[in-house]
This record gives C-alpha cells, sequence and structure tokens, in this order.
C-alpha cells in the first residue's frame, strides 16, 4: 500500500536499467512515468511513456509542470560511448558531461517543487566508473563522480523535505552486454571477475531504487549505496607470485 497513488519518474526509464526500475516501481504498486526522446521497442507494463529530451531545459520544466504530483525522480537517463580522450575534441566529451551531470541536475530543479510538496526523494544512478580510473570513458566518469558529489550536496540543501540518493551501480546485463564485452563468452568471462560471480540484473538495480526511495529508507539522504556484486578484485591480487593458493 505504500506506493498506491504515488508517481515515480524514470529519466531513460526505457530498456536496460532504466526499465528495470520503471519494472520494479510498477510492480511496488506505483503510478510510473518513463520518459525519453524515443518511446520504448518493449514497452514497462504499467508505465506511461512521454517523449522528452532531458538537454532541453525548457521543455523538461514543462514535462514536470504537466504533471499533477512527483514522489520520485529516478535520474537513470545517460551513458557514453567509448572513446579515448584524443580520440574526440572537448565539445564531444562535454555532451557526456551534459547528458550524465547537468540532465539530472535540469530534471531535480525542474521536480523540486512537486517533490517538496509530497516529501519526496531523488534518487542518482550512478556508477563505479565515477570511483575509479575510467580509461575510454573518462568524461562519463568524471560525470558520475560529480553526481554523487551534487547530491550530497542535493541532500542537505533540500532536507528535510526531500531525500537525495545515489546507486553506485557495477556492471549489469543487459541487452547491449554482448556488444560491450564481445560475445556471451565475453560476457561470462568479466562475470567471473564480480565477487558474487554475476554481473547486475537490471531487476536488481530496480529493487534498491524502490528501496532508497521507500518509507524503510525514510532516515537515508545523502547516501552512496554500492550496487556491484562486492566490486572488482585488485589486479595486484593476480600479478603477485606470494600467498597462492594451491
Amino acid at each position: 500500500m505504500e506506493w498506491d497513488g504515488k508517481v515515480a519518474v524514470v529519466t531513460g526509464g526505457t530498456r536496460g536499467v532504466g526499465a528495470g526500475i520503471a519494472r520494479a516501481f510498477a510492480e511496488a504498486g506505483a503510478q510510473v512515468v518513463v520518459c525519453a526522446r524515443r518511446p520504448p521497442e518493449v514497452p514497462v507494463e504499467g508505465a506511461e511513456f512521454i517523449p522528452l529530451d532531458l538537454r532541453d531545459a525548457e521543455a523538461v520544466d514543462d514535462f514536470f509542470a504537466g504533471l499533477d504530483r512527483v514522489d520520485v525522480l529516478v535520474n537513470n537517463a545517460g551513458g557514453t560511448p567509448y572513446r579515448r580522450l584524443t580520440a574526440g575534441d572537448a565539445r564531444r566529451h562535454a555532451r557526456v558531461i551534459e547528458l550524465n551531470l547537468l540532465a539530472p541536475l535540469t530534471a531535480s530543479l525542474a521536480a523540486y517543487g512537486r517533490l517538496r510538496r509530497s516529501g519526496g526523494s531523488v534518487v542518482m544512478i550512478g556508477s563505479v566508473s565515477g570511483g575509479r580510473p575510467s580509461p575510454g570513458s573518462a568524461a562519463y566518469g568524471a560525470a558520475k563522480a560529480g553526481l554523487e558529489s551534487l547530491a550530497r550536496s542535493m541532500a542537505v540543501e533540500w532536507a528535510p523535505e526531500v531525500r537525495v540518493n545515489t546507486l553506485v551501480v557495477g556492471m549489469v546485463r543487459t541487452e547491449l552486454s554482448r556488444l560491450h564485452y564481445g560475445g556471451e563468452e565475453g560476457v561470462e568471462a568479466v562475470a567471473r571477475t564480480v565477487p558474487l560471480g554475476r554481473l547486475a540484473t537490471p531487476a536488481d538495480v530496480g529493487a534498491a531504487a524502490v528501496f532508497l526511495a521507500s518509507d524503510a529508507a525514510a532516515y537515508i539522504t545523502g547516501a552512496s549505496l554500492l550496487v556491484h556484486g562486492g566490486g572488482e578484485r585488485p589486479a595486484f591480487l593476480d600479478a603477485a607470485t606470494a600467498n597462492k593458493e594451491t
């Protein structure tokens, strides 16, 4: 009953992690609105789709003005192509930062009035890339590091009416995983590097998002919850010759 009549907005909620988050809120009983530039190929049951370019601040303002209420905003939209820093100019990298850092700020500010009235919360979808070197996606990693910092400051400024937290997400098995990791064999090899022995699923991330937005987390704000299966095994452990198990 906690989510009955409540509205959850999920940006980029049309596929992959975003669809998993939208599905989790819908299954919990929330009214779900997903927004993205393109409609989903497979609609999420129980979710309404509204087209929106999150980089258009005026359109974002109009989008939230058209909603009667907002109880949860999940800033999920983001991503990046693989690109070494010297393979693109500053403008290309700036667009990655715009999507992954400025767009969540734009959406959060536009939703603030409704979130404040409902006593709602914001869930940022961060990445482990924001806390370690991220070769090939340096601008993305920098944006995700900034997103965590933004969320912590936002949590202080907007307390006590609005809670703001971050999910720091590791590797997730989505419809694009085989392209990223070189086929199913590559996916399985990468999964073996995770302490829990598998990649996350979109449902794993969705469950964590629902938790952070729920009454069970009512005293949690300004926090970063790691959803990464235990993280990454340090490379030096495999390189060292001492203390090898036989």
